[in-house]
């Protein structure tokens, strides 16, 4: 694998740790700027909602420079939204830092699956890309289990501080390590636009919504189920995210290394096993030992997708697939919105907080059933391609006949 994609994997641990850590340091931000923990809560949604409008716009803004030039653009507005952040003297400052952050998250991995993709052989893609989201997944092992223990230590400020050193490493390293990749001639907005009418695309993007929700349908009430159901104290959480990063970094790699040979067939796999561990979750969560094996499947499952539902719309939307890769980005943060939005409503109605689990599932197996249709609708398209290009050998009785 080049070290370019070591460049872009320190830029996705930055990503990753910003996204996350925030939710640890909640209590230690409302206190500051003296708000209840529901508004603050508005700086995970802002953030999650930067990322899904944010994806496409910058994706298009930068069409017009190369790949590598937009990736150090997109380096620059993470480090300016994280210093922001950090020196907010009032929380609607903070906001907004959070929200000029977040706009260079989708488009950073859209942008970087291409650029990863291009450095490799064909048949090591989705190996290359799952290598970028190591980052991600490391970010959750590493950068978010520090990033709040430090701002409860010495200061949620000095967090946001060192991601933004992280956002200048990663800056550097893109510009050192990364080749300058040609802007591709002749692809223009209404290339890259022309991809969201091929019914693959929108189905890959699709199974990422329902399959990645079905993810963090659980994990958004990870916190109450395990210490409400599970009676784990609430300083044990904490590692049981780190257990769920665990998971997150070996299906990553996983899921990038079969999807590179099978990728479908991995999709398979990975989302009816995460249907069928969703549901016993709400049996496994009754038990502590049972309950911390089943988050480290969750995070295996739920990552193994990662790779191949990139590749897959990378495949799909080949000659211009910057924007769609950047749009499908988005759609991971679309499903987590969507699931902690369902999650919440089965907990409201009642059902305990166990219940998300089984909307976790729905999910996983909607995803897995799109899949199927788009296997299934992909095997018909090349049988009728082959039939109209006359590829199709004849019966051998016509073929005798003829002869």
């Amino acid at each position: 694998m080049p070290l370019a994609l070591l460049a872009l994997a320190i830029g996705a641990f930055g990503i990753g740790t910003t996204e996350f850590v925030i939710m640890g340091l909640l209590p230690e931000v409302a206190a500051d700027f003296q708000v209840s923990i529901p508004a603050a809560g508005f700086l995970v949604t802002g953030y999650a909602l930067g990322v899904v409008l944010g994806a496409p716009l910058m994706t298009v803004l930068g069409t017009r420079v190369t790949r590598k030039r937009m990736l150090l653009l997109l380096m620059g507005l993470f480090i300016l939204g994280n210093a922001v952040s950090a020196v907010a003297p009032v929380f609607g400052v903070m906001l907004a830092g959070r929200v000029i952050a977040s706009l260079a998250h989708g488009a950073f991995f859209g942008i970087g699956s291409v650029v990863a993709a291009d450095l490799v052989a064909p048949q090591k893609k989705a190996g290359a890309i799952a290598m970028m989201f190591t980052g991600l997944t490391v970010a959750n092992v590493v950068g978010v289990p520090l990033g709040t223990y430090i701002g409860q230590s010495v200061g949620w400020r000095t967090t946001f501080f060192i991601v933004a050193a992280l956002g200048v490493v990663g800056l550097l390293g893109v510009a050192k390590l990364v080749p300058e990749q040609p802007r591709a001639e002749g692809v223009r907005l209404r290339h890259e636009l022309a991809a969201f009418r091929n019914v693959q695309v929108l189905l890959a993007m699709a199974m990422t919504v329902l399959g990645f929700g079905g993810v963090f349908a659980a994990i958004t009430y990870i916190t109450p189920m395990m210490t409400e159901i599970a009676g784990y104290s609430a300083s044990s959480v904490t590692w049981l995210l780190v257990l769920f990063g665990l998971g997150m970094v070996g299906g990553n790699l996983l899921g990038g290394k079969f999807a590179d040979r099978h990728l479908m067939p991995m999709l398979y796999v990975s989302l009816g096993a995460l249907a069928v561990v969703l549901s016993l979750f709400t049996l496994t969560a009754h038990n502590k030992i049972a309950a911390a094996v089943t988050i480290v499947l969750i995070g295996g499952l739920g990552f193994a997708t990662v790779p191949p539902l990139q590749k897959r719309v990378l495949d799909q939307a080949a000659g211009a697939p910057t924007l769609a890769s950047a749009v499908n980005i988005g759609a991971f943060n679309l499903g987590n919105a969507l699931s902690a939005w369902l999650g919440g409503i089965v907990i409201a109605a009642g059902l305990g907080y166990t219940a998300p689990n089984w909307v976790g599932a729905a999910l996983a197996a909607s995803a897995l059933v799109l899949a199927v249709l788009s296997s299934a609708l992909e095997r018909r398209t090349v049988t009728h391609s082959r039939r109209v290009a006359g590829h199709v050998p004849e019966p051998v009785a016509v073929a005798e006949a003829r002869r």
